[in-house]
């Protein structure tokens, strides 16, 4: 059933967003020989590594497994230059694929989807598009509607009082301006101490005359030990990347640098605990939460692997009074995504660099000249706001998305996300989502569990179009258990003790949902080809 086939249908599919996800799932609906169209709001290619350009931005999942693993020819011709990529040698490998692929020729930049709805009596999704600069827009008929948004892309920021009336500069760490910012001479304010601003903080202070990070929530921030590659290193990797990626797609976090302890803590000599808490956390990134297999479920074994990771981030700060204020009391380590840092802790020895307890003095308004927390003004040239984003939900809903009978997605999510495997939600026929909430997405390795869906959602629409079926939905049935099976899983985690933005705590007045699925990539992955292998057992198939 192709494009030529159904009459006023533009194209098989529309995919919205142009990062990762929606670059590989064009290269793969252009495999099945479908007409595609790409709906990028940026002017380029990159997702959130098109929008995220601010000082310090650095992917925390090492380069050589945060790459591509579906082509031996595309991985060969790149060499990655640190173990941590920054996001402009991120953002010159995704443009490196898109020429290579030839994709950029379906993408259509500087344009929003405003809207989708599903016309029941063609099985078309109507999608309206905005032109990004207001100069019009155009409607679109499409058999599936895909959404690429990405889980961390929507930015958020607070609605501070007054902030109309600064006379300053502020920004957004997640949607800096392409020309970057000069912060030479100025006393600038920063807001949120998460994963953009404890990498933003110290290229900040060193180039600013006076810095204050106002902090709600301390948070483990772990030495990232970042480094140049070895040319050995590699070469090594392009040799074994595509046979790597299978590995990966069988593990908990889609990461292979690194081992999970299977063992349980009570099996190991305190001593070897220890030792291997030590040896984990000088390896830099997330090793360090591999200690023990239950970590992520056991408090009593967390809270071990919690104070050895306050013991060594109060090292880190030669002000003893700063460095108490700086370490994480309110979760278990790892409950919340970890910072991977370079010289984070050690900026707040700096003269010209002032930590605010902002929950102990919230930031109530900004002012004409700066940032009022509790009753002090602290006068700022600019302010950077490092508050994060609507996580995982919060780009779909940006899309006004209707179903059958007029069902909004927002109105059927407004209690929280209500997903089959991540993928569907009921009621929206030919409606993917790409790492949605309900799949393991933000808690894994993204370039994994994005081909992971991508490829299943290849191999779905094959069998679809051999068969001429008109649609794929999933039943309500299997959603809710699937939906009841993701908060059971949950439950048996650390995770809900903390109020993170895997819980939607960071929005205020989104339900406290527990989003993601916690059960492993390897686990979900079994459970994808168990329903595909049973002719898409949970879905229904509409002739």
């Amino acid at each position: 059933m192709m494009a030529s086939s159904v009459k006023g249908q533009d194209f098989d599919a529309v995919i919205v967003g142009a990062g990762f996800a929606g670059m590989y799932m064009l290269h793969k609906l252009r495999g099945l020989g479908l007409s595609v169209r790409v709906i990028e709001t940026g002017d380029g290619v990159g997702g959130t590594w098109y929008w995220n350009r601010y000082p310090g931005a650095r992917c925390d999942v090492e380069s050589l497994e945060y790459q591509y693993g579906f082509s031996d020819e595309i991985q060969k011709g790149w060499n990655w230059s640190e173990r941590y990529s920054a996001q402009p040698e991120i953002l010159r490998y995704q443009n490196y694929v898109a020429d290579k692929l030839d994709l950029k020729r379906d993408i259509t930049f500087s344009t929003r989807v405003a809207s989708a709805n599903y016309d029941e009596a063609s099985a078309l999704w109507d999608i309206n598009t905005q032109k990004v600069d207001g100069s019009g827009g155009e409607t679109l008929h499409a058999r599936f509607c895909i959404m690429a948004t990405g889980c961390l892309s929507a930015a958020r920021v607070p609605n501070f009082e007054g902030l109309e009336d600064f006379k300053g500069d502020w920004y957004h760490t997640g949607n800096w301006p392409h020309e970057g910012v000069d912060f030479t001479g100025k006393r600038v304010g920063v807001i949120g101490t998460g994963s953009s601003g404890v990498q933003s903080i110290p290229i900040i202070a060193s180039q600013a005359k006076q810095v204050t990070v106002f902090q709600r929530t301390a948070n483990f921030t772990l030495p990232a030990g970042n480094r140049k590659l070895k040319p050995e290193e590699v070469t090594a990797s392009k040799a074994t990347l595509l046979d790597d990626r299978k590995h990966a797609l069988t593990t908990a976090g889609g990461i292979i640098c690194f081992e999970y302890n299977e063992a349980l803590a009570s099996e190991m000599a305190p001593a070897d605990l220890q030792k291997d808490l030590e040896d984990r956390w000088h390896m830099g990134g997330f090793a360090f939460l591999g200690t023990s297999a239950d970590i992520m479920a056991d408090k009593s074994v967390n809270d071990v692997a919690a104070n050895f990771a306050r013991s060594e981030m109060k090292a880190r700060v030669k002000n003893k009074d700063v460095a108490e204020q700086l370490l994480p009391y309110d979760h278990p380590v790892g409950v919340k995504r970890l910072c991977l840092d370079t010289e984070y802790l050690e900026t707040f020895d700096k003269d010209h660099v002032e930590l605010v307890n902002a929950r102990e003095h919230p930031v109530t308004r900004i002012s004409a000249k700066g940032i009022v927390s509790g009753d002090k003004e602290y006068e700022v040239d600019a302010i950077v706001f490092a508050t994060g984003f609507d996580a995982m939900t919060g780009a779909i809903l940006g899309v006004d998305i209707t179903g059958r009978r007029g069902e909004r997605l927002a109105d059927k999510w407004a209690a929280g996300p209500r997903t089959y495997l991540g993928l569907g939600s009921a009621g929206f026929p030919n409606l993917f989502f790409i790492t949605g909430p309900g799949s393991p997405s933000v808690l894994s390795n993204m370039i994994v569990s994005i081909e992971q869906h991508v490829d299943w959602i290849t191999e779905c629409l094959a069998r679809l179009n051999k068969s001429n079926l008109r649609s794929i939905e999933p039943t309500r049935d299997a959603e809710d258990e699937w939906v009841a099976h993701v908060n059971e899983v949950a439950a048996t985690t650390l995770y809900p003790q903390a109020n993170s933005w895997y819980m939607g705590a960071n929005i205020p007045g989104k339900p406290q949902v527990f989003m993601p699925y916690p059960g492993g990539v390897g686990v979900y992955g079994e459970k994808l080809a168990e329903v595909a292998g049973a002719d898409y057992a949970g879905f229904a198939l509409g002739a």
